[in-house]
């Protein structure tokens, strides 16, 4: 019998990876995508990523490894982890080339230019390796989603819902050059979803993989990782993507309004 909140965690996991998907929709139900709201959405993103991190899951990190391990060897530990999250993703980040990096910062309003009829012998392998590139930045997200809720369901729904905030553009880059090389909405949308089933994916390899030895010390380790996994992908990706679609004080609005709504939703959630 699988437990509630295996079923919860991977619930939130499918539901962070398939908003790939809304980005996906968002290209051919809208004209003309608002770059302001969506600075100020992925500023919050930022906002919550970042709180979480410093706040809940470094701290719940250094703690539980404390008690395992003892507090100066725990405090060493949480540090490293912390880091080498932030090593993880900066790695994968680093053997994407740029141009093809759909974490680099884009704006929606320059992808049409994709749809140039001499490009689009290459569009459609744009779209494909887009979205290959975005599955395994999904996997690590996958894993951070259905740990944290596995062990808090609360902070893993704030976790799936910053997620998927970040996931609506990587779905948006997917969509547009595989709608332009093809001329199919339902080929666009597919592979937009298609993109985030990695994070499922990556919490099904962690119940079948970490589940069974998941400890105390582990979860210090899993939360101090994802934590570094977070804070990376909002300084390196959220922050400066919220600023090329709107300007510096609405992303940080947005970031500030992530902060407030984190804190005050643990102060109620929490007992």
């Amino acid at each position: 019998m699988i437990d509630s909140n295996i079923w919860a965690a991977i619930g939130l996991t499918l539901f962070a990876g398939l908003s790939t998907g809304i980005g996906g929709l968002s290209v051919f139900l809208f004209k003309r995508i608002n770059g302001k709201i969506l600075s100020v959405a992925l500023g919050l993103s930022a906002g919550v990523m970042i709180y979480v991190s410093f706040v809940e899951l470094f701290s719940e990190s250094k703690e539980l490894l404390a008690l395992a391990l003892g507090a100066k060897l725990g405090a060493w530990v949480t540090s490293l982890s912390f880091f080498g999250g932030m090593l993880l993703i900066a790695v994968i980040d680093k053997m994407v080339p740029s141009f093809e990096n759909p974490h680099e910062v884009r704006k929606i309003e320059d992808m049409p230019d994709y749809c140039d009829l001499k490009n689009r012998s290459q569009l459609l392998r744009t779209g494909v390796l887009t979205a290959l590139i975005i599955a395994i930045h999904n996997f690590p997200e996958g894993m951070a989603t259905f740990v944290s809720s596995m062990q808090n369901p609360s902070l893993g729904l704030a976790i799936a819902m910053a997620i998927a905030i970040h996931n609506i553009p990587e779905g948006i880059a997917v969509a547009i050059p595989v709608y332009c090389a093809t001329g199919s909405r339902m080929k666009a949308m597919g592979w937009s979803l298609l993109s985030g089933i990695a994070e499922p994916i990556g919490a099904l390899l962690a119940y079948f993989i970490l589940l069974p030895i998941l400890n105390d010390a582990l979860f210090g380790v899993l939360y101090a990782a994802i934590a570094g996994i977070m804070v990376f992908i909002s300084l390196d990706e959220l922050l400066p993507t919220a600023e090329e679609y709107g300007e510096h004080h609405l992303a940080i609005y947005g970031l500030s309004a992530g902060m407030i709504i984190m804190a005050f939703s643990l102060l109620i959630l929490t007992p």
